[in-house]
């Protein structure tokens, strides 16, 4: 590789940090963080209370970061606790319905980023990026 030539690393990198910088501002303006926006989904995809430790394994964060995540939610009324029917020791975390205000909020302002960023994708080279990225991931 010549000197001048960028490194492909870099340039991912730099991609993915200005991605997630307008995704981050998208949510920010409807009272959103990453982490929340994901927290919601993920109770929104199942459609039930999650325990608190599968919650945190599908948002590859530790347990302890999700306890402290979901009590901020829940002082914020986007989540609530409820007990495990199996399991007396155990915690859940549900939505509320401002939580699924929200998680549906954050969803049109996800499909509004990746229309802004695809967009700017030639729709031949879009199919080729995303072979690409799946080889990396």
């Amino acid at each position: 590789m010549a000197g001048t030539d960028p490194d492909l690393l870099d340039l991912l990198l730099h991609s993915a940090r200005a991605v997630e910088a307008r995704l981050e501002a998208g949510l920010a303006e409807i009272g959103l963080t990453g982490s929340r926006y994901q927290v919601l989904r993920e109770l929104a995809a199942a459609g039930e209370a999650i325990p608190l430790g599968e919650l945190a394994a599908r948002a590859s964060c530790v347990r302890s970061n999700m306890t402290q995540l979901v009590d901020r939610m829940e002082k914020d009324g986007l989540v609530r606790r409820v007990g495990d029917p199996h399991d007396r020791r155990a915690v859940r975390a549900e939505l509320t319905a401002r939580g699924r205000e929200r998680e549906r909020a954050g969803a049109r302002a996800l499909a509004t980023l990746r229309g802004q960023v695809l967009g700017a994708v030639p729709a031949a080279q879009r199919l080729a990026l995303e072979r690409l990225l799946a080889a990396l991931a």
